[in-house]
């Protein structure tokens, strides 16, 4: 419903602007200072409310013509979740600052900008839409909050202004979820791509680990068979050549010379793998 502000009882008077007469009433005194930020090494506006007061007094709702329709008294204009009130006094308090404090901002990483000072007021006469629910209370229409949780809403614009703007509003978050669900599956594809790959690499790194094992165990099978001396004698890496190495201080023998060359740094025993300090050849006659 529309209509024009006009107060039930003695209206609230503007403590700044003379013959300024309101139904809500907000005084506020809000700090600026700057913040030294230490990860971009700038200075970052900052603002504080210190300090904020708000006063009403019960209005009603009446048509813009007069005789016209019946009047509505709005209940909870504080509830509302676009409440539009107009500024109608402003003035910015510099912070006076002296050579020391200055320093000392420096040091705190905190410069103090001022004080601002505001007073918004709903003003009588002035034009309103309200959204909400209402219900007859013995011979009061009123105008409230909706029980079932729903915004409310009393606003300067009209009605289809204020329906576009929330229309807008519902397209901005379906773009937005859109898009960020979009991301969310680009991120998960991502995600199962790369366990894929780890998945499939670990299982061609298992294959070819059965592979050598089958190869070894078909190599140790033709060696059994072709002599248990020279299977027993086999280095135990390459399983070809006669072990010829004795490894200080664990004092393995378990590989031939050309295997030992090619452990890589720091060379360990293949068997126990404790550090190789130094090697003995060993030769059979």
């Amino acid at each position: 419903l529309s209509g024009v502000v006009r107060s039930v009882k003695e209206t609230l008077s503007s403590q700044f602007v003379e013959n300024c007469k309101g139904v809500v009433q907000r005084l506020t005194l809000q700090e600026h200072k700057m913040v030294w930020n230490r990860t971009t090494h700038l200075w970052n506006d900052y603002e504080k409310i210190i300090h904020q007061r708000t006063n009403t007094t019960p209005f009603d709702l009446v048509p813009q013509e007069e005789g016209a329709g019946v009047t509505v008294r709005v209940m909870k204009p504080l509830d509302a979740a676009e409440l539009s009130l107009e500024t109608v006094y402003e003035k910015f308090h510099p912070s006076v600052q002296s050579f020391t404090d200055v320093i000392g901002h420096y040091i705190s990483g905190e410069r103090p900008k001022g004080i601002q000072e505001t007073e918004q007021m709903l003003k009588v006469g002035t034009a309103l839409t309200g959204v909400g629910e209402l219900v007859l209370d013995n011979a009061t229409i009123k105008l409230q909050p909706p029980k079932q949780g729903m915004p409310y809403y009393l606003s300067g614009v009209d009605f289809d202004s204020l329906l576009q703007k929330q229309e807008s509003n519902v397209r901005f978050w379906k773009i937005l979820t859109v898009v960020f669900g979009f991301a969310t599956c680009a991120v998960l594809f991502f995600i199962l791509r790369k366990q894929y790959r780890h998945h499939r690499e670990r299982r061609h790194l298992k294959q070819m680990q059965d592979e050598f094992r089958q190869a070894q165990e078909r190599l140790m099978r033709e060696m059994n068979v072709e002599g248990g001396e020279t299977f027993k004698n086999a280095c135990v890496v390459c399983l070809s050549n006669t072990k010829s190495c004795v490894f200080l201080e664990c004092g393995h023998v378990c590989s031939c010379n050309e295997c030992y060359r090619a452990l890589p740094e720091p060379k360990r025993c293949p068997i126990c793998r404790q550090a190789i300090s130094r090697v003995v050849s060993l030769y059979n006659s």
